[in-house]
Order: C-alpha cells, then structure tokens, then sequence
C-alpha cells in the first residue's frame, strides 16, 4: 500500500482508470475487468462524470453507472475505492459552486454510493474564483459527500492558489494531483507541476500512463492494430518511441513481466508519484498493471529507461 500525500488515503499503487467502461468496454467485459483487478489487490478505481460522452450514443456518466452497477451486484462499496471529476458531463460543465453542487449529486446516484473518495476538479475554471471552488469543494468534504478533493489538469499557478485560499480559509486542502505523465511524456518534471506536487505534499497518480497504449509494445511500425487509441499511440513511432520500446523489453525481460509493467514500475519510482492509474479494456490486459505494483527496478534499469525517453 501506499499514501497519498500526507493524508489518511492507502491505496493499492496501481489504479484502475473507468475511461474504457462504456466505450472499448461494454458492461460485461467491464464486470470481468472490474473483478480481477480487485482479486489481484487493486482497490483504486478512476473515473469522470464526463466518460463516456465521446462515444456516439452515450450521453455522459456511463463509466460512473457501470461502476455503480458493478459495486451493487458484488455488494463490495466498502471494500474498494472511487475517484470521479466534475467539470466535464455535459449538463455539468465547468466548476461554479451550482455546477459543483448539481454535478456530485448525479455522481453519486450514478455509482449507487453515498460518496467518493476521491473527487478531482477534472479542469480549471478561470472563470471562476479560486475561493469559491476551493470553498464548494470543501463544503462537500464537510456534508460527508467527498472524503478528499484533487485539481487534474491544473497549472501549478493555480494549485499554488488552491493551497493558499485552503490555507487562508480553514478549508479542506487538496491531496492529489492528476497529470499527463509516462515515458514519452515528460513535460511534468519541467513545467512546474512536480515542483507544485511535492510544494504542497499532493501525491501524484499519472494518467495515460501508457501513452494511450503505446507502452504496451503493441504498436510497431509497419503494423496495422485496430483500436480507438491507435492514431494517437502511432504518432509515438520514431526513433526516440522505438528506443523506448526497446528498453522496456529488455528490462522485462529480466524480470518476465511485459513492457507495460515496467512502465508503470518506472512511473512509480518517479519523484513525488504515488501511483500511475492504467486502464483495460481486455480481462487479459489486467495482471501487467497488478504486476507493476510489486515490480522493483534497480538504478540501473530506471537510468536506461529514462535514457532511452531522453533520445532525440
């Protein structure tokens, strides 16, 4: 297990990502994912109240109903944990405190639950006054709704805002931060970001933590893989991108896991992450993310993987 942040908050150090449920992942398939994850130890489960909305059809909110259909059939709310955002359901768009207020209730009857544990602004409002969504954020803490709250996608001007109007006011402060962060995406450690995490003590869990699949191995130039996320995962194909894929094969190699695991291991043992949250959409793709959680990398391998994301 471990902390996020400086709070009560243990968890599993692999997260579960809800994005595929209701999109690459019908109910069923998503039950199944759902399962083995929480057999393998896993306890996180990452969503939005947005998911899927994309997809034609849907409307919104379809991650967070099977969720909450998936915690009612195994009658297990009290053994797992849930993180959902506001701010991108189409009914619910942007932070104002009535946006706020509106957006959680409808959460939390789509999961079946009396409350999240997690709740992150999913995007900064600048139209908004930091006092005023730190404030209706915090006031959800208070009713029992939310246990803690996180910005994703924030600029580390604003979480230093969010910090001081907590800090002015006596307001739940944020726990967590959600970025863009994996192997092919580094601008996390020089824009700022880090330095704001590990500033105000906010344990970090990555998302595309697998660049939209492309650190599965899955992707090679010359061959064609059918998927929603294969244009963006391709445009990683260059030269740096097949340094990378390289390196994590040899690494789990040594250690008989596949490429996925070790680069979720190497989020991992990055500076002020706690977690990298990982989605599937297949039941066979879940036990790389489970095996990344006990996947300890030496030195070594943490410099040559970080050397082949430095290729240019």
């Amino acid at each position: 297990m471990t902390r996020i942040g400086s709070r009560d908050c243990d968890i599993f150090p692999v997260v579960l990502g809800g994005n595929v449920f209701g999109w690459t992942a019908d109910q069923p398939t998503s039950f199944d994912i759902l399962d083995r994850f929480v057999d393998g130890g896993g306890d996180l489960i990452d969503t939005a109240d947005g998911y899927s909305r994309w997809v034609p059809g849907n409307a919104g909110g379809e991650s967070e109903t099977i969720i909450g259909a998936w915690c009612t059939a195994r009658r297990n709310r009290d053994r797992v944990l849930i993180a959902t955002k506001v701010g991108t359901h189409p009914q619910f768009t942007g932070l104002r405190p009535q946006t706020i207020t509106a957006a959680i209730d409808a959460s939390l009857t789509r999961l079946r639950t009396d409350h999240v544990d997690l709740y992150y602004a999913h995007f900064d409002d600048a139209d908004v006054p930091m006092d005023e969504i730190a404030g209706t954020l915090s006031m959800l803490v208070d009713a029992g709704k939310v246990r803690h709250v996180a910005p994703s996608n924030f600029s580390p001007a604003r979480i230093d805002e969010w910090a001081r109007v907590c800090d002015e006011n006596g307001l739940h402060p944020p726990i967590a931060l959600q970025p863009e962060y994996n192997l092919m995406e580094r601008g996390f450690e020089t824009n700022g970001l880090r330095d704001a995490a590990a500033r105000h003590h906010l344990g970090v869990l990555t998302y595309y933590s697998l660049a939209s699949g492309f650190l599965t191995g899955k992707y090679r130039p010359g061959v064609a893989v059918p998927g929603d996320r294969a244009s963006r995962a391709s445009t990683y194909l260059t030269p740096r991108g097949e340094a990378v894929l390289t390196a994590l094969e040899q690494v789990g190699a040594a250690h008989d896991v596949p490429p996925a695991a070790v680069a979720l291991a190497w989020l991992r043992h990055r500076p002020t992450v706690v977690a990298p949250i990982a989605s599937a959409s297949t039941v066979d793709q879940v036990p790389a993310l489970l095996a990344s959680a006990t996947l300890d990398l030496t030195p070594a391998e943490m410099a040559q993987l970080t050397s082949a994301s430095d290729t240019r």
